[in-house]
């Protein structure tokens, strides 16, 4: 764990070690028998999700906890250390919650969204299709007006919680208009039509569902609409920047379960008559270990407190997932070397880890993706904002 945690009121001090007690007592006994089964842990989430971890960022009014996105992430770090695969879906929660609590309608946000944040029901958010991941504009998933409903006719994949979730924000095409032309829906499980593959056989997050959605001739409502129509784009992509912060914190919290598990056992080992942590070599690694996560974190809350205070904070979400993932890879793989052979099996869970950062430099945008968006806004960049703190 980091030596050292800000927290900028006592409910947040208190809001980490709930989710300290709750990590250890309900994720870790569980972890390596449901990441080697791969079993999706549902029962899991409506365990956080009563304790209020399901709804932290949003407004209280909405059925939300109103804690600020520097002490999400911290949580979702906590979580992270110890189960992944969990922290990924509290973070996709959120991501499926997000189109609603910030353009959804007073009287949608008040009839949907207590239930959302509640605890009890699980989202899933569907962008990304066979032929359109990092370029969403091109999707081919369309929702023809009909009367009092759309129609929806398409395939989402990359689904997490996919088959699982009991309400899916899905995007689709209302026009021909590449980047207006998109709408967002919200569609709860169990709507004729909507149904979902086998989960995915993946590397790592075993534990977490993935799956493709099928839309065959899906009626949803148009009060089900959020937003304008064509307003879907510009949805998606602010949802993804939200969702880049928390997959920044879950690959921190990743590295550094990582890097615990690396010094207990650097500790622990002996060669030569001394333990390998007191050997300069494998002492300097680990120190390169935890530079590296302590840039992830801070990068990550730099954005966040961006966010906080109503600031501009794409490119610095760009940056936090590219710093924080591109630095997991780097710290599980140390993890892995570390522990030497014993890394190498599955009797450790460094090399779990490892698998599981993979995925991390390929969601919610592919790195390269994010040094593009970086890349843009330093090409347009005529000056940075300044604000006071605490200051309205």
């Amino acid at each position: 764990m980091p030596a050292t945690r800000a927290l900028p009121t006592e409910e947040a001090v208190e809001l980490i070690q709930l989710t300290r007690t709750l990590a250890a007592k309900e994720l870790a006994p569980r972890v390596a028998d449901a990441e080697a089964d791969g079993a999706f842990p549902r029962d899991v989430f409506r365990t956080l999700g009563r304790s209020g971890l399901l709804g932290l960022p949003f407004a209280e009014e909405d059925g939300g906890a109103d804690q600020p996105y520097e002490v999400y992430l911290q949580v979702l770090e906590e979580v992270a250390a110890v189960w992944s695969s969990v922290a990924v879906g509290i973070s996709v929660h959120a991501l499926s919650c997000f189109p609603l609590a910030r353009f959804g309608t007073e009287e949608q946000r008040r009839r949907w969204l207590p239930d959302m944040l509640g605890g009890e029901l699980l989202g899933a958010y569907c962008l990304s299709e066979p032929h359109a991941g990092s370029d969403p504009a091109a999707m081919l998933t369309s929702a023809v007006r009909d009367g009092d409903s759309y129609v929806l006719n398409g395939t989402k994949a990359w689904t997490t919680h996919g088959g699982y979730a009991d309400f899916y924000t899905v995007m689709a095409r209302t026009s021909d208009d590449r980047t207006h032309g998109i709408s967002c829906f919200l569609i709860p499980a169990g709507t004729p039509g909507l149904s979902a593959d086998p989960p995915e056989r993946k590397m790592g997050l075993t534990g977490s569902a993935t799956a493709t959605m099928r839309l065959e001739n899906v009626r949803v409502p148009v009060e089900r609409r959020i937003g304008q129509e064509g307003q879907g784009l510009k949805i998606a992509l602010a949802s993804l920047d939200c969702g880049r912060l928390g997959i920044s914190a879950v690959a921190t919290g990743l590295a550094q379960g990582a890097l615990d598990h690396a010094v207990r056992y650097a500790r622990e080992r002996e060669t030569f008559g001394k333990p390998i942590i007191e050997h300069q070599g494998l002492a300097f690694v680990l120190a390169d270990m935890g530079a590296a996560i302590e840039s992830a974190r801070a990068t990550a809350l730099s954005a966040a407190r961006l966010k906080d205070l109503g600031l501009p904070f794409t490119r610095e979400a760009s940056i936090a997932k590219l710093v924080a993932t591109d630095n997991a890879m780097k710290v599980t793989t140390d993890a892995v070397q570390v522990l030497g052979g014993y890394g190498y099996t599955r009797d450790f869970p460094v090399e779990r880890y490892m698998r599981e950062a993979k995925v991390m430099q390929i969601f919610e945008g592919t790195n390269q993706i994010q040094r593009m968006i970086i890349s843009r806004a330093l090409d347009r960049d005529e000056g940075g904002v300044l604000t006071v703190l605490g200051k309205e």
